[in-house]
């Protein structure tokens, strides 16, 4: 099966649990019904309350789902549980943070595996952001900076709530007209954009007015191009 990362830049259960359509389009792209779908909260430090909210959202009555702490990690073999899902969520929180703990308890390597075999890797925001080369990350607070050591399984920079956060666009835009970060996608609040393999394959929206922006660098700064995502009813 093909490899699948859908990225979302904001929404779904996080954010919007009255509109669960990037939830069930999500749940669509498993290999199997009902699928096992992991919640892998890293980012918020495992937050209790996010783990609560993921499981209220992604009921026993439609697929079958666990969580993954490392924090308070009890579970020793990591491979064998991912390679078992079909469908990981990655939430949103501390970017950095996520990927220097994914690279100590190996994680990386892990995920890689599991998406060249049909595991759907999934995410909102810093969830999103990690699969990309690079991004912004507000990890370390305000001002929005740089993030260049995400794990690179796609190719570029993503920003999430383009829309939804005022200093992320002038942010973004800026790091990369100035080589900051590569060119790359921004994505409003409840967009998420889908690839196959490597190659951005669909857009989708759980709002109508929400777009998607290629963000490209110029001789004279950086060049929004709109992209127009299929409205999920």
């Amino acid at each position: 099966m093909a490899s699948c990362i859908v990225v979302l830049g904001g929404g779904g259960f996080s954010t919007e649990p009255e509109n669960p359509r990037l939830d069930r389009y999500v749940l669509s792209l498993a290999r199997r019904s009902p699928p096992k779908i992991c919640f892998v909260p890293t980012a918020s430090g495992d937050s209790d309350n996010y783990i609560v909210r993921f499981y209220d959202a992604f009921t026993v009555d439609r697929c079958l789902p666990s969580h993954l702490r490392l924090f308070s990690r009890k579970i020793q073999d990591l491979r064998e549980v991912i390679l078992d899902q079909d469908i990981v969520y990655v939430g949103g929180g501390a970017t950095a943070y996520l990927l220097a703990t994914w690279r100590l308890a190996g994680l990386d390597a892990v995920f890689r595996e599991a998406w060249e075999r049909g595991v759907v890797l999934s995410g909102v925001s810093a969830g999103g952001v990690c699969w990309f080369e690079a991004g912004l990350t507000d990890t370390f607070g305000r001002p929005l900076r740089p993030l260049r050591d995400g794990l690179g399984f796609l190719a570029g920079s993503f920003c999430p709530h383009y829309d939804g956060e005022k200093d992320r666009r002038p942010a973004y835009q800026r790091a990369v007209a100035e080589g900051a970060v590569p060119p790359g996608i921004a994505a409003d609040d409840g967009v998420a954009l889908v690839y196959r393999g490597a190659a951005l394959a669909e857009i989708v929206s759980s709002r109508p007015a929400a777009r998607a922006w290629r963000v490209e660098r110029t001789a004279g700064g950086a060049r929004e191009t709109e992209l127009v995502p299929r409205f999920l009813e």
